[in-house]
């Protein structure tokens, strides 16, 4: 992993961000800072460029102008061999639906980005195993996302960003998909989780009661940081 040197220098920073998607402007002067070990909530409307703010943090899309740093490194110069690996072992996504492969058992979905890192099968899925264990559905391994709720299934989605210890976890609605119950189980999953592997957490959310999770929130409003501060 990288070595961030020193500790007041934060993991993950935007600065002035503009992103277009045709005519739309869905990023517009946006900045924003991660530290490590750091749950940063950034929420606002629907079309306020959240996702947008997120996909360009994980280095999944390049802004128009502006510069995504992460532990140093300017995301947009680095090559694609050296993003995928970043996407690999120090980023973790999970997404609204999970997106869990539907052919595959639970253990195996969680097992997966240990197996593309060169780890054996058995290794692989015994370290699925007890990620599934931590997050409370080790009974679910050998079913298939179909066979399992949407909180259960969330939980294996969060299994598998975290299996590989990175050092952020980049959540976008994590719970949208979810009923109060099921949101509450898998956001205490998470932040625990995070809190105990020191894990920073990129959390894209409309509710604010999810948003009370973390420890500051930014607001985006026309795609620019409209207000910023500590989560209540």
């Amino acid at each position: 992993m990288s070595d961030m040197g020193d500790d007041t220098v934060p993991l993950l920073t935007a600065r002035d961000l503009t992103k277009t998607h045709g005519r739309s402007r869905a990023l517009s002067g946006a900045s924003a800072e991660l530290a490590a070990g750091e749950i940063l909530a950034v929420t606002g409307p629907s079309g306020s460029g959240k996702s947008t703010l997120l996909h360009c943090l994980a280095g999944i899309v390049h802004p128009d102008e502006g510069a995504v740093t992460y532990a140093g490194e300017r995301l947009d110069e680095l090559s694609e061999k050296r993003l995928s690996e970043l996407r690999r072992t120090e980023f973790g996504v999970v997404f609204q639906f999970g997106q869990l492969i539907p052919e595959l058992t639970a253990v195996d979905n969680v097992a997966l980005p240990l197996l593309l890192a060169g780890a054996s099968r058995t290794d692989a899925r015994a370290e699925a195993g007890e990620w599934l264990e931590r997050f409370g559905v080790r009974g679910q391994a050998e079913l298939r996302p179909g066979e399992m709720s949407g909180g259960q299934a969330q939980r294996v989605a969060l299994a598998r960003a975290l299996v590989t210890g990175p050092r952020v976890v980049f959540a976008d609605e994590p719970t949208g998909a979810l009923d109060s119950l099921a949101g509450e189980q898998v956001m205490t999953a998470l932040v625990r989780t995070a809190r105990e592997c020191a894990t920073a957490v990129l959390l894209i959310t409309h509710d604010a009661q999810v948003a009370a999770y973390a420890d500051r929130e930014i607001r985006l409003a026309d795609g620019t940081v409209a207000t910023a501060g500590v989560a209540a």
